[in-house]
């Protein structure tokens, strides 16, 4: 009994941290208030400050609740909310968790490697909606913490999905082997991209799971005993053509899809829920996965986009982002690089051997 009650309060308390933060309008209206409610917030999301920092802090947290204040009170198609980064400001933000630099190292690695071709040109079955998760090919939401190993992130959801639909098999894997390992042009914590990721694995003959090589979120040694614990392979990976929504519909329609975005604006920093129509450029530096697509009751069209910053962030770890708009490198530039992983093989090496493998009930 006493360990269902622990169990309990335990998930009440993940509720209550995903539920967000809640805060009312006559405590933005003295200093004394915004002082007690950054108390709370701070409480709330066990954030440490220590006192000397305080009033710095104090003075960002009370620019960003105005911000999502005035922003909530607009007739808008998303809300924003006080969030575990509600005292950095948007400069330490970007630096801290939109760090990836993917459009710093397309720069610097040239040319896209894809195969050239892409398997889903000729599509026409589309449905009006997909979700991955709904089918079993997205595990749960993961945290990259302040590393800039989004690029990680990105890779493994979109293979953790294609490994599903081909062995019907979900299994977790492991974003620390991509950050220690794979560093010949892709830099762990200061970024990298996904289809040199993809290659990475194809290469190394596979990616192992999470509980072998568990992520640490710095930097380290590539580990060779875990290494080599083999679980899914991949035959490669294709690009998705730039700057096309329609094709980038059709890959997600068919799998997951490793995208990049522009993250690095405060309605991004604050986004909790709805259809997120905010102002972003398409200076890319974060990579996310589309597992899906939709339209609203009112019309309004959406990717389906897995984040990175737990599931605290957004809508459980998600968020869904205006689809199909005039702007050919679509809302915060996510047509603009994004591939995908082949997988031939409906088996991988002694998969059914390892921890972290879950066949289908």
């Amino acid at each position: 009994m006493k360990k269902l009650l622990l169990i309990f309060l335990f998930s009440l308390l993940i509720l209550q941290t995903v539920c967000g933060f809640d805060y009312e309008e006559k405590e933005l209206e003295s200093e004394e208030g915004l002082s007690k409610l950054y108390d709370r917030w701070r409480s709330h999301h066990s954030v440490p400050r220590s006192l000397h920092e305080r009033e710095k802090r104090l003075n960002v947290f009370r620019h960003n609740v105005m911000h999502v204040h005035n922003t909530n009170k607009k007739n808008q198609s998303y809300k924003l909310k006080l969030n575990k980064f509600a005292d950095l400001t948007i400069h330490e933000f970007k630096s801290a968790y939109t760090g990836s630099n993917i459009k710093h190292h397309r720069m610097l690695q040239g040319p896209k490697r894809g195969s050239k071709r892409f398997m889903y040109e000729n599509a026409t079955r589309i449905p009006s909606s997909v979700d991955w998760r709904e089918k079993g090919a997205v595990t749960e939401i993961k945290n990259q913490g302040q590393c800039g190993s989004c690029w990680a992130f990105s890779t493994v959801a979109a293979v953790e999905g294609i490994n599903k639909i081909k062995t019907n098999k979900l299994v977790s894997l492991s974003e620390q082997e991509l950050v220690d390992c794979d560093t010949r042009q892709n830099e762990g914590c200061n970024g990298g991209l996904m289809e040199i990721a993809f290659e990475f694995i194809k290469k190394n003959g596979g990616i192992t799971t999470e509980d072998n090589y568990p992520y640490e979120g710095i930097d380290g040694k590539c580990d060779a005993s875990k290494d080599n614990g083999v679980v899914v392979t991949i035959d490669g990976h294709e690009d998705v053509p730039e700057n096309n929504e329609n094709a980038l519909l059709k890959a997600v329609a068919n799998q997951p899809v490793s995208v990049a975005i522009d993250a690095g604006s405060s309605n991004f920093q604050f986004y909790s829920k709805g259809v997120f129509t905010g102002q972003c450029g398409t200076e890319l530096n974060h990579g996310v996965a589309a597992v899906g697509y939709g339209v609203t009751s009112k019309g309004k069209k959406y990717w389906i986009v897995r984040n990175s910053w737990g599931a605290e962030w957004g809508e459980g770890g998600y968020i869904k982002i205006e689809r199909d708009i005039d702007d050919s490198e679509g809302r915060c530039g996510i047509a603009m690089e994004a591939s995908y992983p082949i997988k031939l093989s409906s088996s991988n090496p002694d998969a059914s051997k390892e921890d972290g493998v879950k066949d289908e009930l």
